[in-house]
């Protein structure tokens, strides 16, 4: 929701045009991004100082996943409210599970609870740094420093521009990536049978599923690692054995995602071309 429009000729100052702002939800999905971003970075500096179990490294993590569950539930949340005021249906509850939102806020209460993961963290970072630049160049500036209509934006606002235009595609593969290898991370745990991994496992399993069926991002990201994966496993050098176990793993793959294709049972519809999670 956009913070109220001044009337014309009518001049506001800044308090009131930043109390006008805060007064919406979308400026508390903004702070809940910020306060992700500082968590996250709070908790990298005792990741890397070997400290990531001191009282104030397991704040900034739960924290930093407090205010991801936050701000895809204010997502949400806008969503059910616009669909109310609009008369349309909530759609069923496998429709509501295919909102790549509802995936994103179920999966950052998974890990609120769970053990400690570092790298779940992660790709709720990269959304998070892209979704403060653009509220911060859309919003934010005008309502600093309001320009007159057809002005030239600011420096400041233009160089954000240019980074989300440049950095976008780029930064939405790192993310397919890193929740690839988190699955990997996760299995590993499971074959270590850490406590409650096999859990945590089943539940990846089915919000990665969902990501490969929405995303273009992961979908390219999958076709690389098997791209890789293929040009390891026909190499001469290559051990029978790892040859076997590649063309075994693949067929386990795909077996396992022509079961669970989710246009089966949500109405036939095609998969989203995802651009990014609010």
């Amino acid at each position: 929701m956009a913070p109220p429009a001044a009337q014309p000729g009518q001049t506001t100052t800044l308090q009131q045009r930043l109390l006008a702002l805060a007064q919406t939800l979308q400026f508390a999905w903004f702070v809940g991004h910020v306060t992700l971003l500082l968590t996250t970075f709070r908790y990298s500096i005792s990741y890397l100082t070997l400290n990531y179990y001191s009282r104030w490294a397991q704040f900034s993590y739960r924290t930093a996943f407090v205010a991801a569950a936050a701000t895809y539930g204010i997502v949400v949340f806008k969503g059910y409210r616009a669909r109310a005021k609009s008369g349309k249906g909530q759609g069923s509850p496998l429709a509501l599970v295919g909102d790549e939102n509802v995936q994103y806020l179920a999966m950052a209460l998974v890990w609120l609870f769970s053990r400690q993961m570092p790298l779940a963290l992660l790709p709720f970072t990269v959304y998070s740094i892209f979704h403060v630049a653009t509220y911060t160049r859309g919003i934010l500036l005008p309502a600093v420093q309001p320009t007159a209509t057809g002005a030239k934006p600011s420096g400041l606002s233009d160089t954000i521009g240019r980074f989300v235009k440049d950095y976008y595609d780029a930064s939405m593969s790192l993310v397919a990536g890193l929740e690839i290898a988190l699955w990997f991370r996760i299995l590993g745990s499971a074959i270590l049978f850490t406590k409650g991994s096999w859990i945590l496992l089943v539940i990846y399993t089915v919000f990665l599923r969902s990501r490969i069926a929405q995303s273009t991002f992961v979908q390219g990201m999958i076709r690389q690692v098997a791209a890789r994966g293929d040009g390891f496993a026909n190499r001469q050098d290559s051990p029978p054995a790892a040859r076997n176990a590649w063309g075994t793993f693949k067929n386990i793959a795909q077996q396992a995602h022509n079961a669970t294709d989710i246009n089966r049972y949500v109405g036939g519809a095609q998969p989203q071309v995802q651009k990014k999670a609010m």
